[in-house]
């Protein structure tokens, strides 16, 4: 069952409803396993510093060593300790991913609410800005903000924040069309409220759900991008660790080690599985609907 939108005063009311739809939500062993995967991920990323045995630079070993008690999970091609590797892999992604995307996020409710609410020239102009972005491929627009931007970190967030931006904007758009048209918008607009509190007080918190999976949805894809990217050569770059890169350099010794491919590879796979199951089993409590995710 869908929410169902209401002003700000009657929303504070339904606070319950949606906390028994959340736990109803985690309930569901797909979405329990798919919160404690990320939630796994997330503390691997936050604390890695403090469960890598070695520096992810230092070179501690002979090369390609097989896993030991003194190295968990061997040395690379380097001598680099591949435990510490690993568990630092995902933390430049994820936070790249998840500044690019809060980013996104943010600029692409803004877009959104003042296209589909306030409607006319303003609409058209930010959609047609919106499809002449989208036209462009997306391996090629990033290709051309990686030229102009580099392959940083921190040239990376904005790459993520203008790819990302233009998909929000159209689903937050489609969101606000229709709760434009219902009662209590109608209501707030007899009030004689302004245009940009009846966006602000009564649009805005209505899609709070919808920004919630949108969120995790980007983050997901945005993680499996920027791996892809690094695979490639145009994303992180050595000495920092990433899942990505590091399978890139696995491709050479594939047949004779295989564990260095497979072991970067579960944990990208498992950290996107982990997104997708927790986003369906929301998804599903919070009424929200794939098309409505565009």
């Amino acid at each position: 069952m869908a929410d169902i939108p209401v002003s700000t005063p009657l929303r504070r009311s339904l606070g319950w409803l949606r906390s028994r739809r959340l736990r109803r939500a985690l309930s569901e062993p797909a979405t329990l396993m798919g919160l404690i995967l990320v939630v796994a991920h997330l503390l691997l990323a936050l604390l890695a510093p403090l469960l890598a045995p070695y520096d992810t630079s230092a070179l501690v070993g002979a090369p390609l060593q097989h896993p030991s008690w003194e190295f968990l999970m061997g040395t690379d091609q380097i001598g680099r300790d591949y435990f510490s590797r690993i568990i630092a892999g995902g933390r430049i992604a994820l936070m790249v991913s998840f500044l690019g995307i809060a980013i996104a996020v943010v600029s692409g409710t803004v877009l959104g609410i003042i296209a589909g609410y306030i409607g006319g020239r303003t609409d058209e102009i930010i959609m047609r800005i919106v499809d002449a972005m989208m036209a462009i491929p997306d391996l090629i627009l990033i290709a051309i903000l990686i030229l102009a931007l580099g392959t940083g970190p921190g040239a990376l967030i904005p790459v993520v924040a203008v790819v990302y931006t233009w998909g929000v904007v159209r689903v937050i758009r489609a969101k606000t069309i229709s709760l434009s048209t219902l009662d209590f918008v109608r209501s707030a607009e007899l009030r004689g409220e302004t245009r940009l509190a009846v966006m602000v007080r009564e649009i805005l918190p209505n899609l709070i759900g919808l920004l919630g999976v949108e969120l995790a949805v980007r983050v997901s894809s945005a993680v499996l991008r920027i791996s892809a990217l690094s695979f490639l050569g145009l994303g992180i770059s050595q000495p920092t660790p990433d899942w990505g890169l590091m399978v890139q350099e696995a491709m050479g010794v594939i047949f004779t080690d295989p564990w260095f491919l497979l072991l970067p590879a579960i944990m990208l796979s498992s950290l996107i599985i982990g997104v997708n199951f927790m986003v369906d089993g929301l998804s599903r409590a919070f009424g929200i609907t794939t098309a409505e995710l565009g």
